[in-house]
């Protein structure tokens, strides 16, 4: 997909806040440092449009990207957040369950997780809650670069595996220095923007 336009509409802490527009939405969620910002950036072909940050949990609000005028990237806080206080952690988590039960032009999440490491048990939270929920899964396994390539499909079957992922969900490795997955992602979007 050629994006021509991006523009961050709002970073959003509450409903009250969201764009009105009503335009298709794609989530992105992952723990702090995953690579998510890497990732908009690619996909999205600027270099700086999403702030990277070497302090993992700097994202906290919901930012909307809209892209080509058509719909939504929205960022999600990161989880997993190191140094951030537990009543900040229970603010993040409330904002975000919100969003992702609330929202009814979310079309689908892209949860990220670190292809060279076991999911998380906040990973595992987070698929299984979307799982719950009926909300279309694309994982999204970043930092493809950091792992030889002869090594991907067993990392993959790992992650497919401790995830117990669906039979519906699809699990993309990807590297944001290569760019390697982001056809694929596309795809995916594509697919279930028009759902």
């Amino acid at each position: 997909m050629q994006i021509q336009d991006v523009e961050l509409v709002i970073s959003a802490v509450a409903p009250m806040q969201y764009p009105t527009d009503g335009l298709p939405e794609i989530a992105l969620t992952g723990r702090s440092n995953v690579g998510k910002s890497s990732m908009i950036n690619k996909l999205i072909q600027r270099k700086k449009m999403a702030r990277t940050s070497s302090t993992p949990g700097k994202t906290q609000t919901l930012n909307f990207y809209k892209l080509n005028d058509a719909f939504y990237f929205v960022d999600v806080p990161g989880y997993g957040y190191a140094k951030v206080s537990k009543t900040d952690r229970e603010k993040f988590s409330q904002m975000i369950e919100t969003y992702l039960q609330e929202r009814q032009t979310l079309r689908g999440v892209i949860s990220l997780i670190d292809v060279r490491h076991e999911p998380t048990k906040d990973d595992l939270a987070m698929y299984n809650y979307l799982q719950f929920f009926g909300v279309p899964v694309l994982v999204v396994a970043t930092k493809g670069d950091k792992v030889p390539r002869g090594k991907w499909n067993q990392r993959e079957s790992k992650l497919k595996k401790a995830l117990q992922l669906n039979q519906t969900d699809e699990l993309i490795v990807f590297s944001s220095t290569s760019g390697i997955g982001a056809d694929q992602i596309w795809q995916w979007v594509e697919s279930h923007l028009t759902d």
